[in-house]
């Protein structure tokens, strides 16, 4: 059942609040919320049972031929309660909440790329699967986390996937917490192994310690060899040989020279080969240009001090 059975029915037409979609998506602290819309709370089309008395035709036998019998089906409207409860376990930050594919605004025509294979995929997945993840790389600013909070939101509450949300540094962190706590490392990284579609973001961020370079290949490792769908973002290149540079001459400040050295690290050299590898598998790659620019960076920039820009343009992350 997909986005058509949830529809407006219930609610007598589209709501001007959202937009017939019967639910809505807010920030809620530092996560990303799903409420169901005041306009579906009471179903209008099972009155608040949860099911229909469907009707359905089965030939029992050949003698009697086809025959007509009603049975109970659940109404969309428990579908939908399901699927938004779903959602609030994802744990997309609350910065994305409002993101779509609709309100990802693109500094260059190039960013498009990232857009369409992020829409491509949530559009075209199939729950029978198998399904090609994908890998934006980009530099900080450029919508990397908007585009994965959309692909998220639209599989989980849209087609009915289950789906989960990390930011790698934090489930480092929470790693360690665990380890206080008397937890393993596996229990922790057993759910997201699991789970059919994982997004993981900030891809390479890190020291580099062999605590989190084992967690990162374990929990890859599982869900490469179950044939499970990741999507990664990631602010390292793509690219798979470091290119030849020129010194530039002039003045620079040291946060300049940290700035230029992290835009020639390469992905692979944060993740080792043997992780690389498999994202050359599991992945279509997408790396955004060097110079878009950061979308937080130019806006802060541009507006006039105390000035709230809209939502549309706030969902960039």
């Amino acid at each position: 059942m997909d986005r058509a059975d949830m529809g407006t029915k219930g609610s007598g037409g589209a709501c001007g609040v959202c937009g017939g979609r019967t639910y809505l998506i807010e920030r809620q602290g530092d996560r990303a919320h799903a409420r169901i819309c005041e306009c579906s709370v009471e179903c209008k089309v099972c009155g608040g049972r949860g099911h229909l008395l469907v009707e359905q035709e089965a030939t029992f036998s050949t003698k009697v031929g086809p025959r007509k019998y009603e049975v109970l089906a659940p109404c969309a409207c428990t579908l939908r309660v399901k699927r938004v409860a779903r959602f609030n376990e994802v744990g997309l930050p609350g910065v994305v909440a409002h993101a779509t594919f609709d309100n990802y605004v693109p500094a260059k025509t190039q960013q498009d790329k990232a857009r369409n294979a992020a829409l491509h995929f949530a559009h075209h997945y199939d729950k029978k699967g198998p399904n090609k993840g994908f890998v934006l790389s980009g530099p900080v600013g450029t919508g990397k986390t908007h585009l994965l909070g959309a692909t998220l939101a639209h599989l989980v509450l849209e087609v009915g996937v289950a789906t989960r949300y990390v930011e790698i540094s934090l489930l480092y962190a929470t790693i360690r917490r665990g380890f206080q706590e008397g937890k393993s490392g596996g229990e922790i990284i057993g759910p997201l192994s699991e789970v059919e579609v994982l997004a993981i973001d900030e891809l390479g961020k890190g020291r580099g310690s062999q605590f989190e370079m084992e967690t990162l290949d374990e929990l890859i490792a599982r869900r490469y060899n179950a044939n499970r769908t990741t999507l990664f973002a990631t602010n390292y290149s793509l690219e798979p040989e470091r290119k030849a540079t020129r010194a530039v001459s002039g003045y620079h400040s040291t946060e300049d020279a940290k700035s230029a050295l992290r835009a020639e690290e390469l992905l692979r050299e944060r993740v080792g080969e043997r992780i690389y590898s498999r994202l050359c598998e599991m992945c279509t790659f997408v790396e955004l240009p060097k110079d878009t620019p950061d979308h937080r960076r130019t806006r802060h920039e541009l507006e006039p001090r105390g000035h709230h820009a809209p939502a549309k343009m706030r969902a960039h992350r």
